[in-house]
């Protein structure tokens, strides 16, 4: 299957022509009929400036209207690589190097490391300059090859590069093409119902896939419209509500949390809201927040199981009258979905094993990772790297990243049942459990805390509550309280390497 210049640009916008497609504070709207113009002209400027199919062009742009058009805009005709701005010098050496970028896109006053590690690689230097309608820019910088072919993208070519975390390896490099990503697009669009009336409050940086996926393309997929802030920013959360008038926002469990500790002070964005449902994912809900977000939203709250070599979404709750339970992420929602037994085995209800998957949205494969593809489609299915479980109604439970499982003098112990566990403790806000090395176990099990405000408890009063609920052995034996738990780029609280950060060795 292929697509033409027309097709692509209709389903990247496929709203009607005067439809809201992006809005941002303090900007005029932009249309489906003028993204699809932006995308027309962005096709012509990259083609005169040597740029075309199977060029890879790195987008290091702040979160905002114009990082969300650009990677539309900019996918149709070449590959994607969006970079989070945060990056040192290093970081982007690697990145740039391992994507193979032909040339780079920054901001049109951009000075900093992103330009000098460009320069330094011989990478072509692209800049964005901004007009007064949210999202619509051009492109100014010098040729960097002869013309290219007038040919926009097609289903198999690559539409988006991202690497994963590499929190535990060398961080891998993920092709997706836009096949792919139209997929897990349709597969949002239908698990939550989008229609054009539905308007997207997107808080979630668009260097990650949660927010260019689920937020970004899965709203102009479906003809409907996002707001594009510039990043997730508890304090103004509340004023964007009441501005975007948004049926749904989707974030990480961290952001929903934040949100909900500013909620009492925010009660007339409150009753003015009208969020149809609340979309959670990229870690996971505590089932208290889901209870506190559904009773101070008074919408269902969907949580989501999603990853990048997925293009994002695998598994969701349903909205009402679906199924939506507390504690799991879902049934299959676009790709299959199994639990398998380290032989290949496809396990059944109530076992617990590996989370795999196939399907249209999957990628083919790690690029230059031979041994990395063995490992991850083996038996003919996609490995996650997730432990989990499915019921009797094919809900998922995921109770672990394998990587993530503490090992206590042999007996293994899932981080995430002792969060659940912690997370019920009245006093207790945000928790991650984590393996502490030990000299004699190799691995003993450690917590970081974060108190609610105006509450108080002492290591020693939630490691006792700990132990009314959980076998002596899962009980942490280190609690550390903080007033913040170090997080990842995209907000998610991180297990592997807290100890380090943390300073526990023993």
């Amino acid at each position: 299957m292929s697509t033409n210049s027309k097709d692509l640009s209709r389903r990247l916008a496929a709203g009607t022509d005067d439809a809201p497609a992006i809005l941002a504070p303090d900007r005029a709207t932009l249309t489906h009929g003028g993204l699809r113009s932006l995308i027309k002209a962005t096709a012509e400027r990259l083609h005169a400036l040597g740029i075309g199919r199977g060029d890879r062009v790195a987008i290091v742009l702040p979160n905002g209207p114009e990082m969300a058009t650009a990677f539309v805009a900019v996918a149709a005709t070449a590959s994607t690589a969006p970079l989070n701005p945060a990056y040192r010098p290093d970081e982007l050496d690697f990145y740039l190097t391992d994507i193979g970028a032909k040339a780079i896109l920054v901001a049109e006053n951009e000075a900093g490391p992103a330009v000098a590690v460009a320069e330094r690689l011989g990478i072509g230097m692209l800049r964005l300059v901004v007009s007064p309608a949210a999202g619509i820019f051009t492109i100014e910088g010098a040729a960097i090859g002869p013309q290219a072919t007038p040919d926009m993208a097609g289903d198999g070519d690559i539409a988006l590069l991202l690497h994963t975390s590499g929190t535990t390896s060398r961080p891998k490099l993920v092709p997706l093409s836009h096949a792919n990503i139209a997929a897990s697009a349709a597969h949002i669009g239908a698990t939550l119902g989008l229609t054009a009336d539905d308007r997207c409050l997107n808080i979630m940086p668009l260097f990650h896939i949660h927010g260019l996926i689920a937020a970004v393309l899965s709203s102009l997929a479906s003809g409907g419209s996002i707001y594009c802030t510039p990043g997730f920013n508890a304090l103004r959360f509340f004023q964007w509500l009441g501005e975007a008038r948004p049926s749904w926002y989707t974030a990480v469990p961290t952001m929903h949390q934040a949100i909900l500790a500013r909620a009492a002070r925010n009660t007339e964005a409150l009753a003015g809201a009208r969020l149809r449902f609340i979309r959670s994912s990229s870690a996971s809900l505590p089932a208290r927040v889901m209870a506190e977000l559904e009773a101070t939203f008074g919408c269902p709250v969907i949580e989501s199981y999603g990853m990048t070599e997925a293009a994002h979404q695998m598994a969701s709750n349903r909205l009402p009258p679906g199924l939506r339970k507390p504690g799991s992420v879902g049934a299959g929602a676009g790709p299959e979905v199994a639990v398998m037994a380290p032989d290949g085995r496809l396990l059944k209800a109530g076992e617990t094993g590996e989370i795999v998957i196939r399907g249209p949205n999957v990628t083919a494969g790690y690029e230059k990772n031979p041994e990395a593809n063995a490992t991850a489609f083996a038996h003919g299915w996609f490995h996650t790297g997730d432990q989990g479980v499915l019921d009797e109604d094919s809900y998922l439970r995921v109770t672990g990243r394998l990587k993530e499982i503490i090992n206590r003098g042999g007996e293994k112990i899932s981080p995430l049942e002792v969060d659940d566990v912690l997370m019920d403790h009245p006093a207790v806000a945000q928790v991650v459990t984590f393996a502490m090395p030990h000299d004699k176990l190799g691995e003993e099990v450690a917590a970081a805390v974060v108190l609610r405000e105006g509450m108080g408890a002492t290591e020693n009063d939630i490691r006792t509550y700990a132990a009314t609920r959980l076998a002596d052995f899962k009980v942490p034996r280190k609690v550390v309280i903080l007033d913040e738990i170090p997080k990842g780029a995209t907000g998610k609280l991180q297990r592997i390497g807290l100890a380090a950060k943390l300073g526990l060795w023993r």
